[in-house]
């Protein structure tokens, strides 16, 4: 008390009253303005530019200071800093006192303020922070920092299927990561990693893994993910093995782990769009023990739960129909009546090239019979024949939340389009069985409440005569046709095709209140597209 006394009966001539915007432009050339407060607008000016090293060398101990300001530096991700200085008081024994406004824009409209309070000394190398991490924020301590996080409401929206239960939940994950270059014994550690997850992953050999880590260029590759309850039948700890690390994270997952499909993961992507939409933010203290403290932020509402068309026992049939051929395979299910879709896979050579349920391929020879009933119901109106191919689903584009993302009209064909068939996707076959068994085209859809966007032209009822001619040619394939062999639909009707001996070959079949489409690529496609029809037809 005596020293704080004391110090104001000496204050200096350079008091100043009031506050000092750093950002002034005149700052360094104002004679009112003193050494102090010249070096206080060198230290906000560094922090606007988020230089940690430059704001660091203002202080009593840039060691010291530089990992804390670069720590909140780069955990705020701020778009700017305001730093203003209040009460600035510089005295004649080489000290100051000042206080610091700061307001950090965080974008979006997001901001944080915080005001703190500090000492400076006129040192040998010039005015310099008495540096105290409080200087950045109250309450903060060397080792710690303040950073933006962001915030989810609770509970995360469930996913349900067709029946209404659980399809997909939030999951602990692991990823099982190794680096080559953190063993001394490459060879040994593959093996010993293989060993480890060998009860639940036994395909993922060493062999495998040295290919694996060979395709990365040595780098760290992830080797396997694995849900929690997979980690309780490992046999042993992954991250004891040199060169192996893990890394936890929180997926969206199936409920049932046999369940592979595309469907899973568009949907956890429409998930994530959700929870983004409703997402919160939070600036938090860290302290150097890892504790934290929230300080300010603004947390959104939960994400509403949705259900999907999605049938989890007809998704294991299709699951199981699409893995007796080498080739790639595509199948998809969808409800006759309403279009939605009920199931989705990809074998594992489909995955590896890249197959999506919108990828547009040529059909070959599979919309010979469709192309040929629009010509005979149209005669040559070009306009009346476009009409009829977009009035079947054909031609389009679909963006299906839950399924596909916004796409530009890839599918639309031009006038001259009908002197051949345009190129076509799952989906658009999917939506032609789907108006065949309609008599009228439908846009397909995935999550209940949502609504399907088509571009590229108009659905709607199909010309009866036109919608008669397709469903006899249909028919005679299933009766006297390619899709004579199949046995397990008597009520078939069915399209196929293929675009010569090296495919892509087709399947679209209406039976039983289903529209089944089937996609494979590479040699003798059209008899592996039939091979997993019948293989669904047998398990259904």
């Amino acid at each position: 008390m005596v020293f704080s006394s004391l110090r104001s009966r000496v204050a200096a001539a350079t008091v100043v009253s009031g506050a000092l915007v750093l950002a002034s432009c005149g700052v360094f050339s104002d004679p009112t303005v003193s050494g102090s407060q010249r070096m206080l607008a060198d230290f906000g000016a560094a922090l606007d530019a988020q230089d940690a090293a430059r704001a660091a060398a203002l202080t009593s101990a840039p060691g010291q200071a530089a990992p804390t300001i670069a720590a909140t530096l780069s955990g705020m991700h701020a778009e700017s800093v305001s730093v203003r200085v209040t009460k600035p008081v510089e005295y004649s024994d080489g000290t100051a006192d000042y206080g610091l406004d700061y307001t950090w824009d965080l974008g979006d409209g997001r901001s944080y303020s915080t005001s703190t309070t500090g000492t400076a000394r006129k040192l040998s190398s010039g005015w310099r922070i008495q540096w105290d991490p409080t200087v950045l924020a109250p309450g903060l301590q060397n080792g710690g920092s303040l950073r933006l996080v962001r915030t989810d409401a609770t509970p995360a929206p469930a996913v349900l299927d067709t029946a209404r239960k659980p399809w997909m939940t939030p999951q602990g994950l692991t990823d099982v990561v190794f680096d080559p270059t953190a063993t001394g014994d490459r060879a040994s550690s593959i093996r010993r990693l293989a060993a480890v997850i060998a009860p639940i992953a036994p395909l993922i050999t060493a062999p495998v893994i040295t290919q694996r880590v060979a395709a990365s260029g040595g780098k760290p590759t992830t080797v396997v993910a694995l849900r929690d309850s997979d980690m309780q039948v490992l046999d042993g700890n992954p991250a004891s093995v040199p060169g192996v690390s893990v890394n936890r994270t929180m997926a969206l997952l199936t409920t049932d782990r046999r369940i592979s499909s595309p469907l899973a993961e568009s949907t956890a992507a429409y998930w994530q769009a959700l929870r983004d939409a409703t997402s919160g933010w939070a600036v938090q203290r860290v302290g150097a023990d890892g504790g934290i403290t929230r300080l300010a932020g603004q947390q959104g509402p939960p994400a509403p739960s949705f259900s999907t068309t999605i049938s989890q026992p007809v998704q294991l049939t299709v699951n199981a129909s699409v893995v007796d051929v080498a080739q790639p395979a595509t199948m998809l299910v969808l409800d006759a009546a309403s279009g939605a879709i009920v199931a989705a896979a990809n074998n594992d050579a489909a995955d590896a090239a890249g197959a999506d349920l919108d990828n547009l391929v040529t059909p070959g020879s599979t919309l010979d019979p469709v192309l040929g009933a629009i010509s005979a119901t149209t005669g040559d109106d070009r306009g009346a024949g476009e009409k009829a191919l977009h009035t079947l689903g054909l031609g389009v584009d679909y963006t299906v939340p839950g399924v596909t993302a916004a796409t530009t009209n890839r599918a639309a064909i031009s006038a001259a389009g009908l002197d051949s068939a345009p190129q076509v996707s799952a989906l658009s076959m999917g939506a032609l069985g789907v108006a065949i068994a309609r008599m009228a085209g439908v846009a397909p859809t995935f999550v209940r409440g949502t609504t399907t966007t088509v571009r590229g032209g108009d659905l709607g009822p199909v010309d009866q005569a036109l919608g008669a001619r397709i469903a006899a040619a249909m028919r005679t394939t299933a009766t006297t046709g390619d899709a004579s062999d199949l046995t397990g639909a008597p009520d078939l009707r069915a399209l196929v095709g293929t675009n010569g001996p090296q495919g892509p070959g087709w399947f679209v079949g209406i039976t039983r209140g289903q529209v089944i489409v089937v996609h494979c690529a590479g040699e003798k496609s059209g008899s592996a597209a039939l091979q997993v029809v019948q293989k669904y037809l047998r398990q259904r």
